[in-house]
């Protein structure tokens, strides 16, 4: 049986959004970046330390990707299932913790299985934890089929020993101070996958049904090539822009909805068009590879001291602090703060406009306004 489900779990808000995009993706090779290659680094030691925390006897896995961040995130991740555990003991005597444990939802998706971070199984409840290392999106819990398929899983090998009744899902995500959790009662979690996730499924499985730009395309191995997402932000691109006082509150709204993944979309472009000709050797007709800009650099900078002093040129060095976070990488955390931490201001940022669903806080305008003057001032005298 292949490692990869046609129809995975990670890949389910995307395929239930957008149903031939499955299929479409096998026409691409499957690529593991660093983000992806550090976040497996990341779960393996999670795993390590909540099964040496139950009593297991384990060598402690080791990767490139090891530091004073990660070994924070897998503690707070280990102590969150800890303290769990303990609540279900509550209710419970003998609560049943599964860590990776492999999860078979072919019964609703074909082929479909997965692998759950952490599931804790107790008298009619299941609570499924699942750990998120990456900072790029922030995830919610809520009505997330990820968490759902991992459900339905769930509940096909232990309801029948727990007559589970509800179903806790919790989206751990430290590097972004994230804890999100949700239920459902397993009554509802079963008809969404009976009315929505089944027959989707099947579609999706098959090839079927229409293709559906959205922000589900983001991780889709296609995206790039998408003819449908092309053609969706060749729209916005297509507009004819006139000054700003000319176009309606409701057309700003408009272009500063889709500018961020217009941009996005086309730095995609870019890239793979440059990666074909360069690596591939692809001729993109009207274009051509040439150098880009480049910064001198010294080749000895010993020598170059050494030529510069005998030639009579003594003011050659200036003195340079390292950056704030490589002086708290060399000092770690604690310490940095402990000895630096007088020493260190954090401006306010320049005023952003992000939608409303964006997490941070809104800002008193007027202040804000005041205070980038004031900055702005500054800066030029």
């Amino acid at each position: 049986m292949s490692n990869h489900a046609v129809l995975s779990a990670s890949g389910s808000h995307r395929w239930l959004n957008c149903t031939p995009s499955a299929r479409l993706e096998l026409e691409f090779d499957e690529t593991t970046s660093e983000a992806a290659k550090e976040g497996t680094a990341a779960h393996a030691l999670c795993e390590y330390k909540v099964l040496t925390a139950l009593g297991h006897t384990l060598t402690k896995p080791i990767s490139e990707y090891d530091c004073d961040e990660m070994e924070r995130c897998t503690d707070e991740y280990r102590d969150y299932v800890l303290e769990q555990l303990e609540l279900a003991k509550q209710v419970c005597k003998d609560p049943i913790v599964l860590i990776e444990q492999r999860l078979d939802f072919s019964c609703y998706v074909p082929d479909g299985f997965g692998t759950g971070d952490c599931l804790i199984v107790a008298d009619k409840t299941l609570h499924i934890i699942d750990m998120k290392y990456g900072t790029g999106i922030l995830v919610d819990s809520e009505w997330n089929p990820q968490m759902m398929l991992y459900a339905l899983g769930s509940l096909g090998l232990y309801d029948y020993l727990y007559d589970i009744k509800e179903v806790t899902m919790t989206i751990f995500q430290p590097r972004r101070d994230n804890v999100s959790t949700w239920s459902i009662s397993v009554d509802e979690l079963k008809k969404w996958a009976e009315e929505e996730l089944r027959p989707k499924a099947n579609m999706a499985f098959n090839g079927d049904g229409e293709y559906v730009p959205g922000e589900w395309c983001t991780f889709c191995r296609a995206a790039v090539r998408c003819r449908a997402r092309a053609e969706e932000k060749m729209k916005l691109a297509q507009m004819e822009f006139k000054k700003p006082p000319l176009l309606t509150d409701a057309e700003i709204v408009e272009i500063l909805g889709v500018i961020p993944d217009l941009t996005k979309w086309a730095n995609e472009i870019q890239a793979y068009a440059l990666d074909a000709a360069v690596n591939h050797g692809k001729q993109w007709e009207g274009f051509k590879v040439v150098e880009g800009r480049s910064i001198r650099k010294y080749i000895d900078e010993s020598k170059v001291a050494e030529l510069a002093e005998n030639s009579g040129y003594t003011n050659i060095y200036k003195k340079s602090l390292l950056p704030i976070t490589e002086m708290e990488k060399l000092m770690g955390k604690a310490k940095f703060e402990e000895i630096l931490g007088g020493q260190i201001h954090k401006p306010s940022g320049k005023p952003t406009l992000v939608p409303v669903s964006d997490k941070r806080v809104a800002i008193n305008v007027t202040d804000a306004k005041d205070e980038f003057n004031v900055e702005k001032e500054n800066n030029n005298e």
